[in-house]
């Protein structure tokens, strides 16, 4: 007698796209070999994307500034890097398995005390407490930060700065690009209102004079 068990497994996976999810349902099939009698698995994969809920860019960057704020690291920084991993994508997933908004490796994750790297407030807050760490071992260079956030610190340590690795190099210069635009965009509004608003008027010195009727007279020039 034949034998077939068909067990079916829905395995959840996250698309590079903020907008849908994709969802893996996998199906294992188990029968007796004709020729052998021995039982086979086999597997069917079946991929379906489904939509997720858009997300709230102006919660979601006050997210993040409140998360800098609070580990004391430049908001702009945090703002860049989360730009050049995963341009705000919470559901992205890069081909070495860095996830999130932040695009935290695994063993970073666990480092830092992040159970699910797709819950963006666990992602930021973790990032962001890798980048505190970095900038304090660092002593606040940021070239080796950014380095160091990339390829990690036995590579920057080795190295003594930025390794000569062209993915690490590019990073880099696409952070400080970002952290470049992040800054000049809120200095210009200041300069803007520094150039409009009127000069404070230099008061004017009071002058006193004797009147020919004896009195003393008060006066500006």
């Amino acid at each position: 007698m034949r034998s077939c068990f068909i067990l079916m497994l829905a395995v959840p996976a996250f698309a590079a796209s903020p907008e849908a999810v994709a969802q893996h349902h996998m199906t294992a099939v188990v029968k007796a070999d004709a020729k052998t009698g021995r039982l086979v698995r086999s597997i069917v994969l079946e991929t379906r994307v489904v939509s997720s809920p858009p997300q709230d860019v102006s919660a979601l960057h006050d997210l993040i500034d409140q998360i800098a704020s609070e580990q004391g690291v430049e908001t702009h920084l945090v703002h860049s890097v989360i730009r050049a991993e995963s341009n705000y994508n919470a559901n992205a997933v890069s081909p070495k398995g860095a996830l999130g908004l932040m695009q935290l490796i695994p063993s970073t994750a666990r480092r830092f005390g992040v159970l699910n790297a797709f819950d963006p407030s666990e992602n930021i807050r973790g990032g962001v407490r890798y980048l505190r760490f970095l900038l304090d071992y660092y002593q606040g260079d940021y070239p080796k930060t950014i380095a160091a956030y990339n390829a990690g610190e036995a590579a920057v340590d080795k190295y003594n700065g930025i390794p000569p690795y062209a993915e690490t190099r590019n990073y880099v210069y696409q952070v400080a690009k970002n952290l470049k635009a992040a800054r000049q965009t809120v200095a210009k509004p200041a300069l803007i209102a520094q150039e409009i608003a009127p000069d404070p008027e230099t008061p004017k010195p009071i002058e006193t004079s004797t009147g020919s009727d004896g009195r003393v007279y008060y006066h500006t020039p």
